[in-house]
């Protein structure tokens, strides 16, 4: 038999326990609640996954290109001539994020 130690609480906390215990004695329900939480607290995950993470850096690269290819037709459209360095810059800026994750991912 498990040895017995005498806990000491406020009246108000016995009346909850008793109030939401149910058929279990005092004892079961503390222990049934403290189970309860160290469960809840180690399936608990604080992080991202690598494959949440994967995901989200994508659609940042997808926003990106986007980005880079509305201002790229946006100043064509406006008919500004672009310098050619300068198209030549955003464009090696397109192409280094096309190619950023498909090396790992594909």
């Amino acid at each position: 038999m498990s040895e017995k130690r005498m806990l000491i609480v406020d009246g108000e906390l016995v009346q909850r326990i008793d109030a939401n215990r149910g058929d279990l004695n005092r004892s079961e329900f503390i222990n049934f609640l403290i189970d309860s939480r160290l469960e809840e607290e180690s399936k608990r995950q604080d992080g991202v996954t690598r494959e949440e993470f994967c995901q989200f850096e994508q659609g940042i690269k997808e926003m990106l290109r986007s980005f880079l290819d509305f201002f790229i037709s946006y100043g064509l459209e406006l008919g500004k001539e672009p310098k050619d360095k300068e198209i030549e810059k955003l464009s090696q800026s397109l192409q280094s994020l096309g190619g950023l994750g498909k090396g790992k991912n594909s």
